[in-house]
């Protein structure tokens, strides 16, 4: 039985950070953005799309479980709502996984902190602080495990989730 890990967060929540970090931490284990499987100029966003989108998650993720070289399966995107966790898990293989879902939450000033930083870095435009800042309560009904990194590292974070310790 392999470990599925699903971390969920805002845009600027630490996933991707999290997640890396996670990889390295616990052994045999492979990591997927789910950026990665949209990352388009212009992006546009359809129901073709949104389709093409989950169909690329389900596609990697499935080859991941199925590889016998893994041991871990950590995926991060921004899972605001069950129906996407849904959408995604619908698609997977999850009888040959034990499935552990995480939401990253942190607070309105924390995250916004976060995403000033990296507009003035240049790696986000500013549009970003109101589109995160507007999903950030949605999490609070997202049936998943919840670990507040308001106040702790990338590094805390991914140590937490391997130990199972939630908030």
């Amino acid at each position: 039985m392999k470990n599925l890990y699903f971390i969920g967060g805002t845009m600027g929540a630490g996933k991707t950070t999290t997640g890396q970090i996670l990889k390295r931490l616990l052994p045999k284990s492979v990591f997927l953005d789910g950026d990665w499987c949209w990352d388009a100029d212009p992006f546009v966003v359809t129901d073709e799309t949104k389709k093409m989108c989950l169909e690329n998650i389900g596609f990697l993720l499935n080859n991941f479980i199925e590889c016998s070289e893994y041991e871990n399966v950590i995926f991060a995107w921004v899972m605001n709502s069950d129906s996407i966790i849904e959408s995604v898990t619908s698609r997977l293989m999850m009888e040959k996984v034990n499935f552990i879902n995480v939401s990253l939450v942190l607070s309105e000033e924390a995250l916004v902190k976060r995403l000033k930083g990296d507009v003035d870095k240049g790696i986000r435009t500013i549009d970003v602080i109101k589109r995160s800042v507007d999903r950030l309560p949605s999490y609070r009904h997202v049936n998943a495990r919840k670990l507040d990194v308001t106040d702790i590292s990338a590094t805390v974070a991914a140590r937490r989730i391997m130990e199972g310790e939630f908030d």
